[in-house]
């Protein structure tokens, strides 16, 4: 079952997604991505009050089939993760844009998230990145 990819969210070519309100961005990955990676078993949750940047590898996703690293959409401070997700990672595949968020940063330059790709544009990313 596919998931639509919210219109407010921000995405990266790396396919995680980003909710911004204010300085707190709310990341976790796309529903493409949790397609492709099929049954996730575990998820490695990054640590709360750890500085990453732009870019860093933050968590890590496995499934049956791969291992994903998630990198940051934006650089801050992680200041939560989703608990949930240890006991039941499964909750990424059924509902990737808001149970299944992995961590929280506090941005330390919410503009950052400009230079992400709106809604229409990761679509035709990942159209153009399947053929």
């Amino acid at each position: 079952m596919a998931h639509e990819n919210p219109k407010d969210y921000r995405y990266t070519e790396s396919h995680e997604w980003i909710k911004q309100e204010g300085d707190l961005c709310t990341c976790g990955i796309t529903d493409h991505a949790q397609e492709s990676l099929t049954d996730i078993v575990f998820v490695e949750l990054p640590e709360v009050g750890g500085e990453v940047a732009q870019g860093d590898r933050v968590a890590v996703v496995e499934s049956v089939k791969s291992v994903s690293d998630i990198y940051a959409p934006v650089s801050g401070k992680i200041s939560a993760v989703n608990q949930e997700l240890s006991s039941a990672p499964e909750t990424i595949n059924n509902d990737p844009y808001t149970a299944g968020w992995i961590f929280k940063i506090q941005c330390s330059n919410p503009q950052e998230t400009e230079s992400l790709l709106n809604q229409a544009d990761y679509e035709k990313f990942v159209q153009e990145e399947s053929h």
